[in-house]
């Protein structure tokens, strides 16, 4: 084995490392952030957790990616079917937080108060942007545009986290019901066009420097 395919087995193992990462942390993140949800009897937190257990899909899709990595005859197909699932995972993301945010609107039902709500979106704003910009470095690496994808859907999650936090701290403090599902609306045609970029596997790098340029691997 090669110098550099012996640094690819390793940078590929990083990148299992920091899938099962995501996959620990967002199923933990999702139950804390549904059980809150249900207590408070806030769509919107309950909504951020379903968006949890969304990148738990997501990061079981990109593990799996990583896993075959070292078949270089199957690396392109593998990285267009992981391309094209982690956009199912977008749409499906911008889906829900669409049919939650008009819902919360038309019936005038702002998020309740929750301390647990805000210890878990503060909490994730801390981890996520850690983990985004670890994900992105691997994805630069391998020439990965389904890992980008994967950390641009890291990148999601820290800004859903900031709408639930602003959502439930202008609740509590001014009585603002309506602040986060109208950040909810913002985001969903952002998170709809990565979506459909990634089901058309548009950013799918097929082993040339000259489709890198649809997923930039900065920050």
């Amino acid at each position: 084995m090669s110098d550099s395919s012996a640094e690819r087995v390793q940078v590929a193992a990083r990148g299992r490392r920091l899938e099962y990462f995501t996959i620990g942390w967002n199923a933990m993140e999702g139950i804390a952030a549904v059980a809150a949800g249900l207590i408070a009897r806030s769509i919107s937190l309950t909504a951020f957790g379903i968006d949890s257990f969304i990148e738990v899909t997501s990061g079981a899709a990109l593990l799996w990616r990583m896993s075959v990595d070292a078949n270089e005859g199957q690396r392109e197909r593998n990285e267009r079917i992981a391309l094209r699932w982690v956009g199912v995972c977008f749409l499906s993301l911008a889906v829900y937080i669409a049919i939650e945010s008009i819902r919360d609107l038309l019936n005038h039902d702002g998020p309740k108060h929750s301390v647990l709500g805000i210890i878990v979106a503060c909490v994730s704003l801390i981890v996520m942007p850690i983990l985004s910009r670890a994900k992105k470095q691997v994805s630069g690496e391998l020439n990965s545009a389904a890992m980008h994808a994967d950390a641009k859907q890291t990148d999601f999650c820290v800004y859903l986290s900031a709408i639930l936090l602003m959502g439930l701290v202008l609740n509590l403090l001014l009585g603002w019901w309506w602040a986060d599902p109208v950040a909810g609306l913002v985001m969903v045609p952002i998170i709809t066009h990565e979506g459909y970029r990634g089901l058309r596997a548009e950013a799918c790098v097929c082993g040339t420097a000259a489709h890198v340029g649809d997923y930039p691997h900065t920050n």
